[in-house]
């Protein structure tokens, strides 16, 4: 971790890497010793959960019900998990099941750092292992009922890890502060000077570019879109942002950024309009959320408190 203050916004800056991005912290504090402190343990919450969930390592959580995927025995839950999984539950019903936390399978059928495209024979056989309706789970186990499903925290993983960093902050103390965990934000209170917390919402094709800056008091914002990781083939460009009942990569909308009061709402608030297409805006206003949304033609929609 790297603290630095900053004079002209009265803030201490923390920055780190956690779950394959660069973070960062901005926090009101009287001193630099409460700063580190408040800072270290709120990064200590993002690196246990990233170490708890992560598909990657063998002794997570995830890996652990991933690897009985097909077993006869329920895989027994703590109360956290089961708490992810009730949300998942509530994402996954209320996107018509888009947002669908069995859908990780994909990814190996896609490889977004070779320009080729999966054969549709590949992407039927990782189709059919997906399917959040078809899992056993209630409040202290779970289960996969076939052998190569998965489930994946990833559409909101990051996105919690801010909000519990956040909630480490206030319980530390810390009234007014900043959690950014590679564009995924939660912002408390104000900044040291009194002015909001202040995020630009990236370009998604002009690099360094922003479309507009959004002042954040007690809210989250966090976006969906199809820059990140891509393959372009033929002209055509094929994002990571995969639809679960087709399993291919979604077309209609360039990135969508949404207000809301917690990070993980936020970021799976723009993930399943991401995945709705035409029905994108319809949904998130009837989620009542503040929202930026780019087209496939680069036409911008806000709503609400956007400008």
């Amino acid at each position: 971790m790297v603290l630095t203050y900053d004079s002209k916004s009265h803030v201490w800056r923390a920055q780190f890497a956690a779950m394959a991005c660069d973070c960062e912290l901005l926090i009101v504090a009287d001193n630099e010793l409460g700063a580190r402190d408040a800072a270290v343990a709120a990064i200590d919450e993002v690196r246990r959960i990233e170490h708890k969930y992560s598909r990657y390592r063998a002794d997570s959580v995830v890996a652990e019900i991933n690897a009985n995927a097909g077993g006869a025995s329920l895989v027994s839950i703590d109360e956290e998990t089961a708490q992810l999984i009730a949300f998942a539950d509530q994402l996954f019903a209320a996107s018509d099941g888009l947002f669908d936390i069995t859908s990780g399978v994909l990814r190996r059928a896609w490889n977004f750092k070779n320009a080729e495209l999966p054969s549709n024979a590949l992407i039927a056989e990782m189709v059919a292992l997906i399917g959040w309706h078809r899992v056993e789970h209630n409040a202290h186990q779970l289960r996969l009922p076939e052998s190569g499903m998965e489930i994946d925290f990833g559409g909101f993983g990051k996105e919690y890890a801010a909000d519990r960093a956040a909630s480490v902050l206030i319980e530390r103390g810390v009234a007014n502060a900043l959690v950014n965990l590679g564009g995924d934000v939660r912002a408390l209170g104000h900044r040291g000077d009194g002015a909001p917390w202040q995020l630009g919402i990236r370009h998604p094709r002009v690099d360094g570019e922003t479309l507009a800056s959004i002042p954040l008091v007690n809210t989250a914002l966090a976006t969906s879109g199809d820059y990140e990781r891509f393959v372009d083939v033929g002209g055509v460009r094929y994002c990571h942002v995969l639809n679960p009942k087709t399993g291919w990569p979604v077309q209609h909308w360039r990135s969508i950024s949404v207000v809301a009061p917690v990070c993980a709402a936020a970021g799976a608030l723009a993930t399943i309009a991401m995945l709705k297409g035409t029905e994108a805006l319809p949904f998130l206003r009837e989620q009542g959320v503040s929202f930026l949304a780019v087209d496939a033609q680069g036409a911008v929609s806000t709503e609400a408190t956007l400008p």
